[in-house]
């Protein structure tokens, strides 16, 4: 099963080595929102440290959007879909070789645009504890979003819908992101960041468990 799963990982990659699309368009997205947000937003350093978080997952939430529908619309393409379905492989497998392809790409992002922000608002981002809030959010924003790409691209609307379903569901999650965040920035105490940080910990679980488990019959309808 583990090898099934890496060789789907290690065939998104090729794909987008070759037609370099995915990722440029989330790079320059993020890039561009940050921008906006920078010459926008006239603000004091301390107004900054305030906002960041909530730029930060936005941000990440609509770039993310963008890698999900790109990611299964190549499924769709040519039928690709139907051969990793006759493969004699488990589906389980299928899955998580497209969840861990798309949360590798959104780290990719992420590691890149928390460099740029940095230097555009004059704010340190790198903190260990932020990073594994951001590795958290994307974990669960990631099985969302591979399980519910895989309904929505077949489809007429797809670039539509997938925002339509995907947003209201992660909603608990990009809350508790954001709250976690802006506490590990602004130096809260423990006790106002670990609730959000145990939400975010019990929503992957959750959501990486009902993915498992109704993947199988999403794909056979």
């Amino acid at each position: 099963m583990w090898q099934a799963i890496w060789l789907i990982v290690a065939k998104d990659f090729a794909i987008e080595r070759r037609s370099r699309q995915m990722l440029a368009a989330m790079l320059v997205f993020s890039i561009l929102v940050i921008l906006i947000f920078n010459f926008a937003l006239e603000l004091d350093a301390r107004a900054r440290l305030n906002t960041t978080a909530g730029i930060l997952w936005s941000t990440f939430a609509f770039a993310g959007t963008l890698g999900l529908n790109r990611s299964m619309a190549l499924e769709a393409e040519n039928k690709s879909m139907d051969g990793l379905l006759s493969a004699p492989i488990d589906r389980s497998a299928i899955f998580f070789g497209k969840f861990i392809g798309n949360l590798m790409f959104m780290i990719i992002v992420e590691a890149i645009t928390l460099p740029i922000y940095s230097v555009l608002y004059n704010v340190n981002l790198i903190d260990l504890r932020l990073i594994g809030v951001l590795l958290l959010g994307s974990i669960g924003y990631a099985s969302v979003g591979t399980l519910l790409s895989a309904m929505a691209v077949q489809t007429r609307t797809r670039d539509l819908l997938l925002p339509v379903l995907l947003f209201p569901i992660v909603i608990p999650l990009l809350v508790a992101a954001v709250r976690a965040s802006s506490g590990i920035l602004n130096g809260s105490p423990i006790d106002f960041i670990l609730p959000a940080v145990n939400l975010m910990i019990v929503f992957d679980l959750v959501m990486i468990a009902l993915a498992y488990m109704f993947f199988d019959y999403i794909v056979e309808e």
